[in-house]
């Protein structure tokens, strides 16, 4: 992770994030909590759709396929990944999380999902879900969201980094903070 006087390098090819864009999205993050849930969850999906385009990740929007609603895609390098976006009051359990692994499943065997719960993941949720199954999405909190936001770490970094977490490890959600003390 290097860092540049005028943004974030994001070990993507000449893929400079500059600071400024990353402060105004922190600020349209911090409006969305003045919405009511339902107009929140839409605004969420929009914001990170934005978060995917300033680091370079070719988002797609949220799409509908038979019997089932993914909140978008994005890709990094030769790796795509299924979107699920969550902003509840609560944090997220295991249902959710199996809900949407089977949706990453049910596609090419290279499918990758991220799962972003903005309130985070319930510890039940999070030991039930990693035990004795193996995984192929990862998961990033509204807190993985700020740090990035704060220039500390790219996006792409961050995925990467819980990507590999979740390879050697099988642990599904690992703090974007954690990876990097």
């Amino acid at each position: 992770m290097g860092q540049f006087s005028d943004g974030i390098y994001n070990r993507t090819p000449k893929t400079v994030v500059n600071q400024t864009a990353l402060d105004c999205l922190k600020q349209e993050l911090i409006q969305l909590n003045t919405l009511d849930a339902t107009k929140r969850g839409f605004a969420f999906e929009r914001f990170l759709r934005e978060l995917f385009t300033v680091f370079g990740l070719s988002p797609r929007s949220s799409f509908r396929l038979v019997g089932e609603q993914i909140d978008g895609s994005f890709q990094t390098g030769a790796d795509s990944y299924l979107v699920e976006a969550k902003w509840h009051e609560k944090s997220t359990g295991q249902a959710d999380l199996l809900v949407f692994r089977e949706k990453v499943e049910s596609k090419s065997t290279w499918s990758r999902g991220l799962f972003i719960s903005y309130s985070g993941f319930t510890p039940d949720g999070l030991q039930a879900f990693s035990r004795g199954r193996s995984t192929n999405i990862i998961g990033m909190t509204g807190q993985d969201v700020y740090f990035i936001l704060e220039g500390e770490v790219s996006l792409v970094e961050a995925i990467n980094q819980k990507a590999r977490r979740a390879a050697e490890t099988g642990e599904f959600y690992v703090s974007v903070y954690e990876l990097n003390r």
